[in-house]
């Protein structure tokens, strides 16, 4: 099956189905996969929308709710529902998807939708309310498998088959005791393979993969991913097994937090929506560019520093640009490179000191490549070998010190628990402007006056 891809003729066809009866919109839309339809549902207004989830059987219309990016507002999908038909389409939701579109709208419609559910519902939905977002807690589904220890291989075949009708697909079986002790895992294949007499606590695997409730959501993603697993248990503190979190879940964790990561390290809020209007987009970058503005000011005053240096080698304001962008876009790399590499891995001091004396080298080598560069065209179309020289000094001096601080300073951060995302690019624009135009107009004021 390929992947959808939006289309204007599909849009089109929506527009055109919605001026028309019911009849031809349930046509139409039964041609679609519930992805796509979240997909179409960017470009339509919100009525369009609404319209088409009334049309749409229950489960398809929980389908399509739970695969829409939470930036286009799911929840509100349910605002206007009738009762009836809402309590219906939450029902068929997972309950950790159910808790998350739930949890945006305002607490007396989360109590009234809540109110409207079957008890069973609306206390796993409420349990999973309880957890930030962000945590283990707040990503997991409630519903699992989960066999006795003591079971034999026929009392758990059953009472597998009997938990898997509620459930549309799983990959591991949970063993606990009568306690709800989580006690470890085991796989089908192994239970139906394994002989009629044994029991459950012989075919455990006690060196699981486990999270407590409160971890956090990219803490969830590491492991899954380190260790190539389809799911991970969730208990408290005492081992009581609370949940699951899912393969498919962590994917959606990721997106968000790469997300975030590009946002950040472009000086832009995480808060922003990427879809969201202009009004938005001013209100969340406009603080990062005004602080932007003021890291900016040290940059100009070591230029006013050296004002009668510009002033009798005016050439020099032609390569200060080149000097300051360079090392700029040195820094960048280092900076991507190094939030990154923390972002997969917890660093220790030895792989944060080589990480450092890494982007130190490639910084000399590069600096001094291009500095050559700047270096030989000076001599030739200048005709000044000194100021060759200082160029070439000043361009090697500033890529090591992007290098350094590219790596160094998300390193600092995270050391002192800030993102290192956050602040780490204006922080080292800062630097290469500073010390780039320093290197430069301090070593031209030595050197060529």
């Amino acid at each position: 099956m390929q992947s959808f891809e939006l289309d204007k003729s599909d849009v089109l066809k929506f527009k055109q189905a919605l001026e028309e009866d019911d009849t031809a919109l349930e046509a139409l839309v039964a041609e679609y996969h519930a992805s796509e339809i979240a997909i179409l549902f960017e470009s339509l207004p919100q009525e369009a929308r609404e319209r088409i989830i009334s049309l749409l059987p229950a489960e398809m219309a929980s389908d399509v709710i739970s695969e829409m990016d939470a930036e286009f507002h799911p929840e509100r999908l349910l605002e206007n529902l009738h009762p009836e038909r809402r309590s219906e389409i939450v029902e068929e939701l997972d309950y950790d998807d159910a808790a998350d579109i739930i949890s945006q709208l305002p607490e007396h419609q989360q109590k009234e939708i809540l109110e409207e559910l079957d008890e069973e519902d609306a206390s796993n939905i409420r349990h999973l309310l309880n957890y930030d977002e962000d945590t283990a807690g707040g990503l997991m589904n409630t519903q699992v498998i989960k066999i006795n220890e003591s079971f034999s291989k026929k009392e758990a075949l059953d009472e597998i088959i009997r938990q898997s009708e509620e459930m549309e697909e799983f990959y591991t079986i949970n063993v606990v005791d009568d306690h709800n002790i989580l006690k470890g895992i085991v796989s089908l294949k192994d239970i139906i393979k394994a002989r009629n007499n044994v029991k459950i606590r012989d075919l455990i695997k006690p060196d699981f993969v486990y999270v407590r409730a409160e971890t956090d959501q990219e803490e969830v993603a590491k492991l899954i991913s380190q260790y190539n697993l389809t799911s991970i248990p969730v208990v408290d503190d005492q081992m009581h097994l609370l949940g699951r979190i899912t393969f498919d879940d962590v994917i959606d964790v990721m997106e968000e937090e790469n997300t975030e990561d590009i946002l950040k390290i472009s000086g832009v809020s995480e808060d922003e929506q990427l879809a969201g209007n202009w009004k938005e987009s001013v209100k969340s970058r406009l603080p990062w560019l005004v602080l932007n503005l003021g890291t900016a000011f040290l940059a100009a005053a070591v230029i006013r520093h050296f004002d009668d240096t510009i002033k009798q080698l005016a050439i020099l304001a032609g390569y200060m640009t080149m000097i300051a962008g360079m090392g700029g876009n040195a820094a960048t790399q280092a900076l991507a490179v190094t939030v990154r590499r923390i972002s997969l891995t917890d660093l220790t001091d030895n792989q944060a000191y080589r990480t450092v004396l890494k982007e130190f080298t490639v910084g000399l080598i590069n600096g001094a490549a291009n500095g050559l560069i700047v270096f030989l065209f000076a001599f030739f179309y200048d005709g000044n070998p000194m100021l060759g020289l200082v160029i070439f000094l000043a361009m090697t001096g500033n890529l090591v010190i992007a290098g350094i601080t590219g790596a160094g300073i998300p390193l600092m951060l995270k050391r002192v628990g800030i993102d290192p995302a956050i602040a780490s690019s204006i922080i080292i624009t800062t630097f290469t402007d500073v010390f780039g135009f320093l290197l430069l107009l301090g070593l031209a004021s030595r050197l060529l006056l």
